[in-house]
């Protein structure tokens, strides 16, 4: 017959924590000239959207503005 005893507590505690450890020896970091490229990368896309809302917002402004101003006259 097979052993079914539970772990306890603390070996179960302990088993995740080795498997944690072993799951980060695992991880492959980018080099500090990729973390700049994917900076930069990042930074230009964020300035574009604002750039897209700003024009947005700004546009829809105008056109709110323009049917409020012919519907009183």
């Amino acid at each position: 017959m097979a052993d079914t005893k539970k772990q306890g507590f603390f070996a179960r505690t302990s088993s995740f924590f080795r498997s944690c450890i072993g799951e980060i020896k695992k991880i492959t970091w980018p080099t500090p000239k990729q973390t700049t490229k994917n900076f930069f990368i990042v930074l230009v896309v964020i300035i574009i959207a604002g750039l897209f809302i700003y024009a947005l917002d700004r546009g829809l402004y105008a056109l709110l503005n323009l049917v409020m101003s012919t519907g009183t006259h």
